[in-house]
């Protein structure tokens, strides 16, 4: 096999980070100035800022808005290395990685490559369905919605005309009710002006999630009033509801109903996304399981963070919650822990500092969850919009999203309501 070419660290220790989500790029920001050299593979040359995919999906943003270059991160450090390569096995006796684009070896290894839609019995409908983890899915789900409308335009059958112009998204979850709430307005604001010809009364968006309660991450009230927002936006929310069927055109549910929809959405879930070659004890419900230290249990040099990683403790013994926040809390950990054992210093274990969760359904309508304070409306929507700000990565970024977001405030106009590249179904 070849070898992927990087240069000899020489004195210094490698560390190889597979992954450029919010672990791996808090942890190559945490090493920059260590005496490790650090290399970074992804199978993409960007990061993505995945809590806005759902607005790129809605013709909000611009894909490359929420995107930044890894290589504009390593730049001018020469310790920092990133290859573009996906990884497809771990050989741990020879402390090695096979890629891509070959292989390469390590003195640590450093597993965050994520997570990936779990799709529990629905594997063999995958196909059939939408999701929304990357960016390329966020642009083909909006081709395929306005495809659907260019359609229903020239569809001579009403129930054919309902098929296209219904939207299901299966799971009430932060995405599916911030992409619910995103769909709304559009049905409401903008479909109605680009297609005066359709009847958009006959449009239906729903959510169907089988627990009694929306984002069950959140706390009572806050899953409350995000049910209120979705019914003053005209969201059919069908809870304790699950689909047990879809046939890519009719969506079945376990109370008999039967939903028409060729846009049928997936937010049911996620799982690890796990990369084969460690001991299968490691391994569990698709997460590898680490000790308090993020390390990978039985192993001594190969490190586990964020969603892929499930780390056990007196508060969550079934894990953390897979949320961008513990990725980053856990990555920026490891990075001191390094540098501390370079130096012969004690580490330190990982605690969870839950700073809150919030999520937006609208203009105006946004919940968030502190600590010790519960918040909804247009002070929760400001409170979402600076977060989300902030946690972007580059100044060119922040401006142009805010740009758009202060646009589409005042306009309601979403210009991106683009079919850039036609998508098909497989």
């Amino acid at each position: 096999m070849s070898v992927l070419n990087v240069a000899d660290p020489g004195q210094l220790k490698r560390i190889v980070i597979i992954g450029a989500g919010f672990a791996g790029i808090e942890l190559v920001k945490g090493l920059k100035n260590s005496k490790y050299q650090v290399v970074i593979i992804d199978r993409n040359n960007y990061h993505t800022f995945q809590p806005l995919l759902y607005q790129v999906a809605t013709g909000g943003l611009e894909s490359n808005s929420i995107a930044y270059p890894i290589r504009r991160i390593v730049k001018n450090k020469q310790n920092l290395f990133f290859r573009m390569a996906e990884v497809r096995y771990i050989n741990p006796e020879h402390n090695e990685i096979e890629t891509t684009r070959g292989s390469i070896n390590y003195d640590y290894l450093v597993l965050a490559s994520g997570s990936e839609p779990n799709y529990f019995s629905f594997e063999k409908v995958k196909d059939e369905m939408l999701v929304l983890k990357t960016i390329p899915q966020a642009l083909d789900m909006r081709s395929y919605i306005l495809q659907n409308f260019e359609s229903a335009l020239i569809s001579l059958q009403g129930d054919e005309r309902d098929e296209l112009l219904n939207i299901v998204i299966v799971g009430g979850g932060q995405t599916g009710v911030e992409l619910a709430g995103a769909l709304a307005e559009m049905k409401i604001h903008i479909l109605p002006t680009d297609y005066p010809e359709l009847d958009f009364s006959r449009m239906n968006v729903y959510i169907i999630e089988a627990y009694d309660k929306l984002i069950s991450s959140m706390s009572e009230r806050s899953s409350e009033q995000s049910l209120k927002y979705l019914k003053q936006l005209g969201v059919s929310t069908l809870l304790k509801t699950r689909v047990i069927d879809y046939n890519g055109q009719q969506v079945k549910l376990d109370n008999g109903h039967v939903i028409s929809s060729d846009t049928v959405i997936w937010t049911a879930g996620v799982k690890g996304s796990v990369i084969k070659g460690l001991d299968e004890n490691v391994y569990k419900s698709n997460r590898i399981i680490v000790d308090r230290y993020s390390r990978v249990i039985n192993y001594n040099n190969i490190y586990a963070l964020g969603d892929v990683a499930t780390m056990s403790t007196e508060k969550y013994p079934n894990g953390h919650p897979m949320l961008a926040m513990v990725a980053i809390q856990q990555a920026k950990l490891l990075a001191k822990n390094f540098i501390r054992m370079q130096k012969g210093r004690p580490l330190k274990i990982y605690f969870y500092n839950n700073k809150g969760i919030m999520a937006t359904i609208g203009k105006n309508k946004a919940v968030v969850d502190l600590p010790f304070l519960h918040i909804s409306g247009i002070f929760a929507w400001f409170i979402w919009m600076f977060i989300h700000l902030i946690a972007l990565i580059g100044f060119r970024n922040r401006l142009v999203i805010l740009t758009d977001w202060i646009w589409n405030y005042l306009t309601y106009d979403k210009a991106l309501r683009l079919i850039i590249r036609p998508y098909k179904r497989n």
